[in-house]
Parts: C-alpha cells; structure tokens; sequence
C-alpha cells in the first residue's frame, strides 16, 4: 500500500513538471526586424544624397615671393582682416643688400653718363671749328650712347630690386578671414611656402564628388537641399555652380560645387554637409525592374530575394528565385521572377530562413 502510495506521488510531481515545462515553451516569440523596400522601375530613385566639404568660394593661399626669416607675423586664426593690411614681414637682407648695390651702380652709371655728356658737347665744339676729327666726334657720341644704355639699364635695376624687397612683405589681398596658420615668427621660409591661408569669398560652397551613374543628371543651377552634421534640425537651399566633365583621379568621381543661397554665420569653411539631389523630373523606364544589389542573395539554385507576405503585425518572408540582368547604380536589373510594388527584404539576408516570421521595420 506504502509502494502505491509512493508511485503515486512520483507520477502527479511528474505531471506537474511537465506542465510547467510546457508553460516556458509557450513564452513569447522574438521576431528579427527586418528592413523592406518596394520592387520599383529603373530611375524611379528619386532622391539621392551625397557628402561633402562646406568652404568659402574663393581661398588663398598666402606666401611670400621670396626666401628668409619672418620677422613680423601679425596674424591669429579667425582675424578678420582688411584689403591691403600688412600681415608678414621678412628680414629682406639679401634682397636690401642687392638694392644698395643697384644704387650704387646707378649712381656710377650716371656720373659716366655725365662725364660722357660733357666729353661729347666738347668734342662737338672743336669739331664745328674743323679742329677737331670726323672719327673723334663720332667715337664721343658712341661713348655717350654707351653711357646713355648703361645708366638706363641700372635704372631698371634699381626698380627691379626694390620691387625685390617687396616680395618679402605679404598684404592682404582681398578682406576676409584668417582660416589656418602654418608658421611663426622666426621661422625660415622658401618662396611659395605657405604660411596661412586666407578665406575671402562671401559665399558659402560645398565641394562634393558625384559618381558617373548620376552625373549626367546633374547640371548648373539644378536646385538642392543642404543639410549639415554640426546644424541639427536646419536645412538650407543651394544650387549647383559648376561641374567638372572630367572624373577625378583620385576619387573617381566627377567634381560638382553647390553654393549655398541662404547663408548662415553658423556654416564653418570645412564642416561636413550632406547635399540631396532630387531626380523627381527624370525619365523614369517602366519596362525594366531593378532591386538593390544586397537584397539578392545567390545560392546553388542561382539568384534569389527574399518576398515579405505582411500579415499585419507579423509578417512572413519566403526565399523567391528571380532572373537578373546588368547591374546599375540602382541595383540588378530584373529580368524574370518579380513584379512592381512585391516587397522584399533588403538586410541580413544571410540570416533570414524560407518561411521565417518577422518584424517589418
């Protein structure tokens, strides 16, 4: 009797233990986020975005036209300055020095010149009185022709060295604003250094780089939407001055600057900006399908997206073969297996399982 009582409390703990095991499997589900997009026509992208550098439309690079040692530097970052202010100033001992013996051979050329003026005057007297000769009056005027080149000659000398000395002085060329500084005082600079760089322009431009997809589609005084990572919450409207018909080496896309036309005293020479081209007028081909190139994943069976079924607040993806075509700056054209407005999941198609419920996002 104590034996069936005590197979009989194993088998209702037993019972009990299972039912709370079943209690933890009925938890509720975790469902992955995932992110979808529209199947859609080639061009239909209306929107695109692209970074860039904001800056000031006209920069220089200030430099001396001469070696030496800077002996006055009169400039700090963010100094506004004056057209025609003295900012830096070289020792200019060689170049003084090359003046002074122009000078001095200006002067040396003018008193030969004078001595050669008198000797002719008197050369001609004689001559004119038939005591002196034909060759002697020629050969004084030669000599005072010789005298006459010389003294002109160092004339342009002096000239030459004086603006000389003015190659180590450096004016502000236009007014603006002291933007970097790249020497002091005391420091021993070449010609076409540069030791600070000087922003002057009154308006505001972004340099970006626009890829050879979209460039064709871009040109001047096309309208824009300049937004700014430090200026939360402002947008500015710009518009497109230049583009470049050439690509650029080094970044492989085609050079384009947008000019801010609202201007802010808040937008900083080199603050990074985010410019939006708006497509919305472009031809849009309604024959060709395209998909972004991570929402197609490949497999031993070829090429395939993952179709979203929505369900309300749970939605269902299914592994969906397809045929692709080229691939553009839109994604893979669709030559087979898709049709516009299906939607597809466009991340972490590694992770996503045929049949597997999910959250939209």
């Amino acid at each position: 009797m104590k034996y069936n009582n005590a197979l009989w409390g194993t088998m209702v703990l037993t019972i009990l233990l299972c039912s709370c095991g079943g209690k933890e499997e009925a938890t509720t589900k975790v469902l992955r986020p995932v992110k979808f997009q529209e199947v859609g026509f080639l061009g239909g992208e209306k929107v695109r975005t692209f970074s860039g550098t904001a800056q000031t439309d006209k920069i220089i690079n200030l430099s001396f036209r001469s070696s030496g040692i800077i002996v006055v530097f009169d400039m700090k970052l963010g100094q506004k300055v004056k057209k025609r202010q003295l900012l830096a100033r070289l020792d200019n001992v060689a170049s003084r020095l090359s003046y002074e013996q122009a000078v001095t051979t200006l002067n040396s050329a003018a008193s030969q010149m004078n001595t050669a003026k008198l000797s002719l005057n008197r050369v001609r007297a004689l001559y004119e009185k038939g005591s002196s000769s034909l060759s002697d009056f020629e050969a004084a005027k030669n000599s005072f022709k010789t005298a006459e080149e010389s003294y002109e000659s160092a004339k342009r000398g002096v000239d030459i060295q004086a603006e000389q000395i003015q190659y180590g002085y450096i004016y502000a060329p236009e007014e603006g604003t002291i933007a970097s500084i790249s020497a002091e005082v005391d420091e021993n600079v070449q010609a076409g250094q540069a030791v600070a760089v000087l922003n002057s322009g009154t308006d505001m431009e972004i340099s970006l780089g626009i890829p050879e997809s979209v460039i064709n589609r871009v040109s001047p005084d096309m309208d824009v939407e300049v937004t700014f990572s430090a200026l939360t919450d402002e947008t500015f409207k710009g518009k497109v001055t230049e583009v470049a018909p050439a690509v650029d080496a080094n970044t492989a896309t085609y050079p384009v600057r947008v000019v801010v036309t609202n201007p802010s005293d808040a937008i900083k020479s080199g603050m990074a900006a985010n410019v939006t081209f708006d497509f919305g007028d472009q031809e849009v081909n309604n024959n060709v399908l395209v998909v972004p190139a991570n929402a197609v994943g490949e497999d031993s069976d070829g090429r395939f997206v993952f179709l979203v079924e929505d369900n309300g607040e749970v939605a269902t993806v299914k592994k969906h073969s397809i045929t692709v075509g080229d691939l553009s700056a839109e994604g893979f054209e669709v030559t087979k297996g898709l049709s516009a407005g299906q939607k597809i999941a466009v991340a972490g198609l590694q992770t996503l399982l045929d049949g597997q419920e999910v959250k939209l996002q």
